[in-house]
């Protein structure tokens, strides 16, 4: 069975426990706290090969829907690669076309939502390594993987309901599965080291998301 796991975890150097304490931090310098979704609310990816529509549910998993709302916020996922589409599984995609933004949120991990959605066809799910390890790796279920996907944990956070068949059954698949899982696709460590340039000279028939951006909810159509 086929592990959805965040290859490019990067090490990242924190600051001892016993260091002496600082001066405390004005109001301004202190950390954002990040956003709360809305209930539901769609993000418009447009890519190389075209739109589509992400209908997000904060009741599905709130904490995973939080991050994404605030992924999309930062703007996270414009430039980025679907560096990872196995027909008859998934498309994965969420390491920063920017190395220091990918080993910015590296090790910003969000605890797990219960599995209160299936993983049925078009769901978006976070990717994940083990418990609390999702960051903003996240893919789309491109076949019904309820049976496999259900049980390890993945908790979806929205759907396709735009662009399903005219976009995301299209992306870009011929390098199949990923060097660390045995295939010969591109490997998630090398993209998070060197960016999109790694997958320009190696990859160059990957697709892209060129921006992915929040739009007004309206009524829930299918997804085509």
């Amino acid at each position: 069975m086929k592990k959805l796991i965040l290859c490019c975890a990067l090490a990242l150097l924190g600051a001892c426990s016993s260091a002496p304490k600082e001066t405390p931090k004005t109001e301004e310098e202190k950390p954002k706290a990040p956003p709360t979704a809305p209930p539901v609310y769609r993000v418009r990816f447009n890519t190389t090969k075209g739109p589509f529509v992400v209908e997000v549910h904060r009741d599905w998993a709130p904490l995973g829907a939080d991050r994404f709302y605030e992924l999309i916020h930062e703007n996270y996922y414009n430039g980025a690669a679907v560096y990872r589409v196995l027909k008859g599984f998934i498309a994965q995609f969420g390491i920063n076309k920017n190395p220091v933004v990918t080993r910015r949120w590296s090790n910003m991990s969000i605890p797990d939502d219960p599995v209160t959605q299936h993983n049925v066809r078009g769901t978006l799910t976070f990717a994940m390594a083990g418990p609390s390890s999702r960051t903003t790796e996240v893919f789309i279920n491109l076949v019904n993987n309820s049976a496999k996907l259900d049980k390890q944990g993945f908790a979806p956070v929205g759907k396709v309901v735009d662009g399903m068949t005219s976009t995301v059954d299209k992306l870009y698949s011929g390098y199949g599965e990923i060097i660390p899982a045995g295939g010969e696709g591109p490997d998630p460590g090398e993209i998070a080291s060197q960016g999109n340039q790694y997958l320009e000279i190696h990859y160059p028939r990957i697709d892209y998301i060129k921006t992915a951006e929040r739009v007004d909810t309206t009524p829930a159509t299918n997804a085509k």
